[in-house]
């Protein structure tokens, strides 16, 4: 199974000339997710939809194939496009579920189910008070005409409530999963930033290779004993020969991780207990120089987000999130790489507009966009 990152935006706190604020979507064989979307998210999601009619036949970024929003944090440079984009795709007739996303503290889940109260101690970047906001302003399943599930989650618990229009807050389960979903899935990672955070994993399920039908028929083996095979079963013929299903696959495919941060400081606990991830998708706010300011917002550096992927067996790291005084991303990357020289990780830096492949057989491919289309 493939999977595509779509990075529509990669400055931090404010838009610069080159750069958008954050907003990303994740393409898989069974869906699209979104991963924040801050202002003027809209407008850079039909730019990329254009982009792909011009350049790319045969790829989309159909609106009613995104299955889930997955908000990292409440800060409006992640979520202050979300609205409008919902109210658009309401004009345009959408009939699809839309599964919303995002973490809260601890404090405020306790609070919300309790008495259905946000506590006044909580930050005004609470993702509780916008999701009540937006739902006063008409995203709802009612207003919008389609399907709405709106959850917030405290991360560190594994607890997730279900926000009601109208409703005392009910607790659910376990954390839902994309409408129709059974090969991919969505799972939170805990971060560390000044407001609740966490980034988030879009994992596919490895595979069997495929089954070898040219091989079954050349020994005229039976449909009954093809599927045998094919199920994973060894098989034993009548003369006793025993038949492996493993020599009528070809090569496992194996998993894939791909997975996005959100702001943290480096080293969070969510990425650091992970392994084997293929792309890590990490924010780089400041430069090495300007680690004190790093560590008192909780963001990270280059080096930092070099040291968070190597922590967590990433192949590839991609760096995202500039702050706006960074002029060129070169010396942030230059700083990257250096710091995973001793490594096998490859990293790379973003730019609005790029796509970041990862192939059936695992190779990966950083697409950069140009007026003219993409290049690796």
């Amino acid at each position: 199974m493939s999977m595509e990152v779509h990075i529509l935006g990669t400055s931090s706190a404010r838009p610069t000339r080159k750069r958008q604020v954050s907003g990303s979507l994740v393409h898989c064989d069974e869906g699209i997710v979104v991963v924040d979307a801050g202002e003027g998210f809209q407008t850079r999601y039909a730019e990329q939809r254009k982009r792909l009619k011009n350049f790319e036949k045969g790829t989309t970024l159909r609106a009613s194939r995104i299955n889930a929003v997955c908000l990292t944090h409440g800060h409006l440079d992640h979520t202050w496009g979300l609205l409008p984009w919902m109210h658009t795709m309401a004009l345009d007739k959408r009939e699809a579920p839309l599964l919303v996303l995002g973490p809260t503290s601890k404090e405020v889940f306790d609070s919300l189910l309790l008495s259905n109260e946000i506590p006044e101690s909580a930050p005004n970047a609470e993702l509780a008070r916008q999701m009540r906001s937006w739902q006063s302003l008409g995203a709802t399943t009612a207003d919008l005409g389609y399907p709405v599930q709106w959850i917030l989650g405290d991360v560190m618990g594994d607890r997730w409530l279900e926000l009601i229009p109208g409703q005392q807050p009910v607790q659910v389960k376990k954390m839902p999963q994309p409408h129709g979903w059974k090969k991919t899935r969505i799972q939170p990672v805990v971060t560390r930033h000044t407001v609740p955070s966490c980034g988030w994993m879009v994992e596919s399920k490895g595979s069997p290779g495929k089954f070898n039908r040219l091989k079954a028929a050349e020994m005229k083996l039976t449909d009954a004993q093809k599927t045998h095979l094919s199920s994973g079963e060894d098989l034993e013929l009548a003369d006793g020969t025993v038949l492996k299903a493993l020599d009528f696959r070809g090569m496992r495919r194996p998993s894939t991780r791909l997975v996005i941060s959100g702001d943290t400081a480096e080293m969070a606990e969510g990425f650091t207990s992970l392994d084997n991830v293929d792309v890590l998708v990490h924010e780089a706010t400041f430069l090495d120089d300007a680690q004190q300011w790093a560590d008192e917002f909780l963001h990270s550096t280059s080096t930092g987000a070099a040291r968070t992927a190597v922590a967590c067996s990433a192949r590839h790291l991609v760096l995202t999130h500039f702050s706006a005084r960074l002029k060129e991303a070169s010396v942030s990357l230059n700083e990257a790489v250096t710091e995973a020289s001793d490594s096998e990780l490859a990293v790379t830096s973003a730019s609005d507009g790029d796509r970041v492949v990862i192939r059936e057989n695992g190779v990966i491919h950083h697409l950069v966009w140009h007026d003219d289309g993409w290049s690796s």
